[in-house]
């Protein structure tokens, strides 16, 4: 799976631009705010459809412009297919629309025609930080594997907001409309969980041998799954439904999942060293990789944002060394790393240029 060809109209800091990367690894180079992290957010953006950086899409449109759009020609395995995101203004807010192959499409049969796995460096965080970010880190992932699980992730989303929506209101929630969301909420919670833990049990298997493959200790990284709940959802939300009343909040359902992350079955976080906790993190990424490669049959794209400058140097060289058999990767960096074989591009004022 490749990008043969990248054009942005309007997008961030880029006027215009037609880029036509290599295969293999491609380093994007030059010094800070030149837009090197913007070509590797539109590259997502023709995968997931969604920014890994904006808060709000009016943030991706250039200043001054009205509307952005990113057009991609990529090979994957069924063949070459051209994908287009165009982010518009509009009275109403800002709005996407997404084409494949000159069709337009809505954005669920856009999503995962290509597929990418970034590396930013608030990826870091994903060991001491929130589970907000554990929990995005594998909607992310399995959500460009399998259309089933974005409509069951998307349909799960709507009730649960609807449900909350109702136990917040201004006057005392009706019973018998919770119970009715509760019974929607069954099938779309159940099919999540089963598909996480599914995802995780094969990430954690890959995780664990290529921390301890770095590390070269005895210490063994766990990763498990931490569903709620950790049983017949339907009973568990029965069970929840007189606290939730009282409560006036959701209690119980994959929106409250976690992943945890033990060496030697102690919690990383909380008694993981700094260095653990990279290793842990870099670890997990290729992880998921190596996970997706296998599920989907061929290797997704690799997005690399300046996460060499967060690594030692021995750190970086096993990091890199282990994402072996990737058709392309985009990797960003100040300065060209030494020792590495990659098509070098330099990024300066919005223009990038062969070195």
């Amino acid at each position: 799976m490749r990008i043969d060809r990248l054009r942005l109209a309007e997008f961030r800091n880029y006027e215009s631009l037609d880029f036509e990367p290599q295969s293999g690894l491609n380093v994007l180079a030059g010094p800070n705010a030149q837009g090197k992290s913007n070509l590797l957010e539109a590259l997502a953006m023709l995968a997931t459809g969604k920014s890994f950086r904006a808060h709000r899409d009016a943030e991706l449109i250039r200043n001054g412009g009205e509307r952005a759009q990113i057009s991609g020609e990529a090979e994957i395995a069924a063949g070459s297919i051209d994908l287009r995101c165009t982010i518009t203004k509009t009275p109403a807010g800002t709005r996407k629309s997404f084409d494949v192959n000159g069709g337009s499409v809505g954005f669920a049969r856009f999503l995962g025609r290509t597929r990418v796995v970034t590396f930013v460096p608030a990826d870091l965080q994903l060991v001491s930080g929130g589970p907000t970010l554990r929990r995005a880190f594998l909607n992310g992932a399995l959500a460009q594997l399998s259309p089933t699980y974005y409509r069951d992730l998307a349909l799960y989303t709507k009730i649960t907001q609807q449900k909350s929506a109702l136990l917040r209101g201004a006057i005392a929630p009706d019973r018998e409309l919770l119970l009715a969301y509760n019974e929607e909420l069954i099938r779309p919670a159940t099919a999540l969980i089963n598909a996480r833990r599914s995802f995780i049990d094969d990430v954690a298997t890959a995780t664990a041998e290529i921390y301890g493959r770095w590390e070269g200790t005895r210490e063994r990284l766990g990763v498990t799954y931490a569903a709620n709940p950790d049983g017949d959802v339907g009973e568990a939300l029965a069970n929840a439904v007189d606290n939730e009343l009282r409560r006036r909040t959701t209690l119980v359902g994959p929106h409250r999942d976690d992943l945890r992350l033990l060496v030697d079955g102690v919690p990383l976080a909380a008694f993981g060293s700094q260095g653990q906790q990279r290793t842990a993190v870099l670890a997990l990424k290729v992880a998921e990789y190596d996970v997706m490669r296998t599920r989907s049959g061929e290797a997704p794209i690799l997005l690399l944002d300046d996460v060499l400058s967060e690594l030692d140097a021995e750190r970086a060289r096993g990091f890199l060394g282990a994402l072996s058999g990737f058709e392309q990767a985009f990797l960003t960096a100040t300065e060209r790393p030494d020792g590495i074989d990659a098509s070098a591009w330099a990024v300066h004022a919005a223009t990038v240029t062969r070195c």
